[in-house]
């Protein structure tokens, strides 16, 4: 396990730390705390976080344009104004099944943007992955339980997903015009012992920098899947990374503290805050997502 230098963004702890990204147009970083229905807003500039509440349970959010964003909730799409908060239907999402939530997403360079859902209780094989592309859902991949790790190739020809409940990172090929399966996705990474594949990111050299979920470290892979680092984070349920800084070096982290009673919260004192990793990364923008 590796250390490099840690701090702490936001001391506020999250049940459900989700789905990080960030503006490099204003500086900012936003993530959720996904059972608390709340949106986290960093802005690097000031050195302030703000907590907006939320109606919904929300997981991943993709920039629209300088004014708009685009939330992924329990019931669907939704474009948030981001100077009001206002929240407009874009397009509804597995709203008539009150079992299943949002989980992870992200957007392919194409402007696609790809969303996860899942079971509120994790139920086997009750989530799905979709694509948003061209201003229509199309579901890629039924019978997921839950799924993570959505990220793409620098190129947008390859994309990553994995189901954490069977511990497997899958690996796609892509349409880099459109950012939709061209073939059969197939195993890259079977993770075995401590902790759980969760959320990920891939940086400008195409190395996937992964969030074990139960082992409190970022794990860095290259494409053949060969494990090459593991870097330490406070929190034992890390859970997803985003590259940020005007450099993309830092690695900010999310984490949870979901299903963890008190003795072990007292066993783990950091537990569901968020964290910045000095990890001298060689990240690179999200794109935005398109909406036609």
């Amino acid at each position: 396990m590796e250390d490099v230098p840690t701090s702490v963004l936001s001391a506020e702890r999250c049940h459900l730390g989700e789905g990080p990204t960030y503006d490099a147009t204003t500086d900012t970083a936003w993530w959720f705390d996904i059972r608390e229905r709340r949106l986290f807003e960093h802005r690097f500039a000031e050195g302030r976080t703000v907590i907006h509440a939320l109606p919904n349970k929300a997981s991943a959010l993709a920039r629209i344009d300088d004014a708009r964003q685009l939330i992924l909730t329990e019931n669907g799409l939704y474009v948030r104004d981001v100077a009001t908060g206002r929240l407009e239907l874009f397009a509804a999402l597995e709203a008539d099944n009150a079992a299943t939530r949002s989980n992870d997403a992200r957007v392919h360079p194409s402007g696609t943007f790809w969303l996860g859902t899942m079971g509120k209780r994790a139920e086997k094989g009750a989530g799905a992955i979709y694509a948003l592309h061209r201003g229509r859902i199309t579901r890629l991949y039924p019978d997921i339980t839950i799924p993570n790790a959505i990220c793409f190739s620098p190129a947008g020809d390859i994309g990553y997903f994995a189901d954490t409940e069977i511990n497997v990172l899958y690996r796609v090929p892509l349409d880099p015009s459109t950012g939709l399966p061209v073939g059969e996705h197939a195993a890259l990474i079977r993770h075995e012992g401590v902790g759980g594949i969760d959320g990920a990111v891939v940086d400008a050299d195409g190395l996937i920098w992964n969030a074990r979920w139960g082992g409190g470290c970022i794990d860095v892979y290259d494409p053949a899947g060969r494990h090459l680092r593991s870097l330490r984070v406070p929190a034992t349920q890390s859970s997803c990374p985003a590259f940020v800084g005007r450099d993309f070096s830092r690695v900010l982290v999310t984490s949870a503290w979901q299903d963890m009673d008190e003795t072990q919260r007292a066993a783990d004192p950091e537990h569901g805050k968020t964290f910045l990793l000095d990890a001298a990364a060689r990240g690179r923008a999200e794109a935005d997502v398109k909406l036609s």
